[in-house]
């Protein structure tokens, strides 16, 4: 399904059934960017304190990519007491999943009102739908998906240990495993 997925072992896992192990085919970028710089859109994936967010500020400070985490996007638009906001809101609280458009919508805003046209987006998708979601409302495919994967124990640690970065691998260690992906020239302006 997507052409071009990192590997980064051991950050990477293909034994794991998930959206990542879907097979291949072609970009499609979106039609309300023909007439401007396509977007580079990269897709960052893993469990809770994965290291998601920390790689991502590595990411943004080497090579200015503007990120987006689904869930900030989610808690703001809920803040903004929008229309949407108080249905995102009132969906958390009945238990609910906050329906894939939605999430796609705000998603899709942030990227038209960006300057930037190379996007992390942090968290999303999490499901075979909400991908589809994605292409489907935005006509575009990610460029990249990162999965950084890391055991269940290990997340578990970094969450009791927040703020300490001791692990399979140092902040460092993992970002010089991203490094190349992102150097290799295939990351457009």
């Amino acid at each position: 399904m997507w052409r071009h997925v990192a590997l980064l072992s051991p950050l990477v896992s293909s034994s794991k059934p998930s959206i990542l192990n879907q097979g291949v085919f072609t970009f499609k970028f979106w039609e309300t960017f023909a007439t401007e710089a396509k977007p580079f859109i990269t897709f960052v994936l893993g469990g809770p304190s994965s290291g998601k967010g920390t790689q991502c500020k590595k990411i943004i400070d080497t090579y200015g990519f503007k990120h987006l985490s689904a869930g900030d996007l989610l808690r703001r638009e809920i803040a903004s007491k929008s229309e949407y906001g108080s249905m995102i809101l009132n969906t958390i609280r009945e238990g609910k999943i906050v329906p894939s458009q939605v999430t796609v919508k705000l998603i899709q805003r942030e990227m038209k009102s960006s300057d930037n046209k190379r996007f992390l987006i942090d968290g999303f998708p999490q499901s075979e739908e909400n991908r589809v979601a994605f292409e489907k409302i935005t006509g575009a495919e990610p460029n990249l998906v990162l999965f950084f994967d890391c055991p269940e124990e290990e997340m578990v640690k970094r969450v009791l240990n927040r703020n300490q970065i001791n692990a399979v691998g140092n902040v460092v260690e993992i970002f010089e495993q991203v490094r190349p992906i992102f150097a290799s020239g295939e990351v457009t302006n």
